[in-house]
């Protein structure tokens, strides 16, 4: 009788045949991640920094716009009842600013500035940001002084590395100082985003003029400008002829501006102030020289003193031509006659990479990109501009970075350039390390990275709120005509006049 074939192969235990297995996992799992780190993801890796404004506006307009805009939203007021509109937005304000007080009775320092975007017609925004992406390319396009429009464009666009940051997804945003907000009630500031300066250069000249006074009647009717009179709104008017037309009816309103020019050539007495308004830094024209390029530059900084601009400007710029007579001829010294083109962008980038220090002098305006090229590319600006402002003073300090001279000073025969070789080597090389250090606040960047010009901007900014509501509810409660005490924004010639206003929208 068959029986059953015996097995002749002792059975493996399960225990020995478990731990066999996951010997087996390890070894795979650890192979898995060696490949993985040895040949990496040639994908790009999500959400890479660009610097470029043309490359960023590209990819903003392409890929990020379709999914940005909602025909739903719009803020254009409609309504006739302003007088209900403004008075339930102020009940709303009271509510969030007194639960805020009650239940938080420390005032919350350092907590992010609380930023409502204005969601305006695509007239105001968009459709300039694509007017410009349609015709950067006719560089023939220029200034009467024979500066590229585009060019000019790109240096004070502020307005777009802003906006674009504000709108951008929660979940590709890594700035902390602001948060967007999307209930008027909840705001502290209010953004206007739109393009002053693509406007006017791009525009025709009564067509520019005629979006500016529709930009002005569309922000002047929102009830959240007639609660505070424009006092916690914020313009980007980086170019000073951007917005000139009717500039004078949003005064209370923070600006943000390349400098403040005292001289009256470009803005009106009571216009701007530091108590109300903001500097920002221009975009820079040449690119980052990061922390590899200042090394391999170092042994070829040669030249002391490098200038590459026009020489001859108006206002407080005629220093330029006299620092041109005093130094041209001075060894160790290139001072030459450029334009910002892309030819003129190479040549003052490889110049200023070459040199110790850059001369940065006052141009028609107080400042010039040139301070903002010099620092990015490692050279130790020497500032002659005596009515200077410089952005956010209120965290950097520019002795660290900077030599800075009076004009009376700076033009004597000898002097400068004296001042300049009498530095020790270890007094230039602190320079270099501060402009190492300090470069990164300097460069525009989407996403927007912490500690950049944007970060800065809204750090700076939130120290002006107590002072907005302190001013928002006095305006409210003092009588129409009495006697200031205060002599800040609330100044008579800083207020709206509303009769004037009201004449120009008509």
């Amino acid at each position: 009788m068959a029986g059953k074939q015996q097995n002749n192969h002792p059975r493996t235990p399960l225990r020995f045949r478990s731990k066999t297995l996951i010997l087996t996992l390890i070894i795979t799992s650890f192979s898995l991640l060696l490949i993985l780190y040895t040949f990496p993801s040639s994908a790009p890796s999500p959400n890479p920094t660009e610097t470029s404004f043309v490359a960023s506006l590209e990819q903003f307009l392409i890929h990020k716009s379709p999914k940005l805009t909602s025909p739903s939203r719009d803020d254009t007021v409609h309504s006739e009842n302003d007088d209900e509109d403004l008075k339930k937005l102020d009940e709303k304000v009271f509510e969030r600013e007194n639960r805020l007080l009650n239940e938080d009775p420390v005032y919350p320092v350092g907590s992010p500035v609380k930023v409502y975007v204005y969601e305006m017609p695509k007239k105001f925004t968009f459709d300039l940001l694509w007017l410009f992406h349609n015709t950067y390319k006719e560089t023939s396009n220029a200034t009467s002084n024979g500066s590229p429009v585009h060019r000019l464009i790109e240096q004070h666009s502020i307005d777009y590395w802003l906006w674009a940051d504000l709108i951008s997804p929660e979940s590709e945003r890594r700035l902390k100082s602001v948060v967007r907000v999307y209930k008027q009630e909840d705001a502290d500031f209010y953004y206007v985003p739109f393009f002053t300066t693509i406007s006017f250069f791009l525009l025709e000249k009564q067509q520019c003029k005629a979006l500016y006074r529709e930009a002005l009647k569309w922000v002047t009717d929102q009830p959240a400008w007639k609660r505070s009179e424009g006092r916690d709104h914020i313009f980007p008017i980086h170019h000073p002829w951007s917005f000139k037309t009717v500039r004078k009816f949003v005064k209370n309103a923070i600006w943000l501006l390349p400098d403040m020019d005292s001289t009256g050539n470009w803005y009106k007495p009571g216009q701007v102030s530091l108590e109300k308004d903001l500097i920002l830094p221009y975009v820079p024209n040449v690119d980052l020289c990061d922390g590899k390029c200042l090394s391999e530059s170092a042994p070829m900084r040669t030249t002391l003193l490098f200038f590459r601009g026009r020489l001859k400007r108006n206002a407080g710029g005629k220093i330029r031509a006299k620092l041109g007579a005093e130094l041209s001829s001075v060894k160790d010294v290139i001072i030459t006659e450029g334009t910002a083109g892309e030819g003129g962008k190479l040549a003052a980038q490889e110049g200023m990479r070459r040199s110790l220090f850059c001369l940065c002098p006052a141009g028609d305006t107080p400042s010039s990109a040139r301070l903002f090229d010099a620092i990015v590319s490692g050279c130790i600006p020497v500032i002659v501009s005596d009515e200077l402002e410089l952005p956010f003073e209120g965290i950097l300090d520019y002795n660290k970075v900077a030599v800075i001279f009076s004009s009376s000073d700076a033009i004597q025969p000898g002097w400068l350039v004296n001042h300049l070789r009498s530095l020790k080597p270890s007094q230039v090389k602190e320079y270099q390390n501060s402009l190492a250090q300090y470069s990164r606040h300097f460069i525009y960047s989407s996403p927007a990275q912490p500690l950049g010009p944007e970060d800065l901007t809204w750090r700076m900014i939130a120290g002006k709120l107590v002072n907005i509501k302190l001013h928002t509810k006095r305006s409210r409660r003092v009588v129409k005509g009495s006697r200031s005490i205060c002599r800040c924004d609330c100044w008579r010639p800083n207020s709206t006049a509303s009769s004037s206003l009201n004449h120009l929208l008509a």
